[in-house]
């Protein structure tokens, strides 16, 4: 009887202590789970869209998650937030959320209809280079590689 309820009271501290955990649903289509808190740091695996999260730690603008996989790392906090997000069939096909980048030149006040007005506005302006630079996708394994090269640490050194 007395292992009974040390078995109760066990059970009901792993209970409340799961009850007080922070959950967030990551609000890009891919967001990229990072060693460190940092965009220098090296990917360890990745979480889609309106995928729940658990967070373990936030440190500067950064956030440790946990996915329900037990797969966890670093994203950085526009990637995340505190709504449920659930996708749900339409009438209609539509992007599953916005991509990472978007979501960074959203927050700096910069979108579709700005460009339109800087490209009317410099009609001499040669822009085939940035929409070039723009489509260029370098696969993180690579990215990692190159800044291990050059002997790029994230700040505070942490690799």
């Amino acid at each position: 009887m007395k292992n009974m309820g040390r078995a109760v009271v066990l059970a009901a501290t792993l209970a409340a202590a799961g009850a007080g955990a922070e959950t967030l649903s990551i609000q890009v289509r891919e967001a990229t789970l990072r060693a460190s808190p940092s965009a220098l740091g090296a990917p360890v695996g990745a979480a889609k869209y309106t995928e729940p999260v658990t967070v373990e730690e936030r440190r500067g603008g950064w956030v440790r998650v946990r996915t329900a996989a037990g797969a966890t790392g670093w994203v950085h906090e526009s990637a995340v937030t505190a709504k449920r997000l659930v996708l749900r069939a339409g009438d209609e096909t539509v992007a599953t959320g916005a991509s990472v980048r978007e979501v960074a030149l959203a927050g700096k006040g910069f979108n579709e209809e700005i460009e339109q007005a800087f490209r009317k506005g410099s009609v001499h302006a040669d822009y085939s280079w940035v929409d070039r630079m723009e489509a260029l996708a370098m696969p993180p394994a690579r990215i990692a590689a190159f800044l291990r090269e050059g002997g790029v640490a994230p700040k505070g050194g942490a690799r």
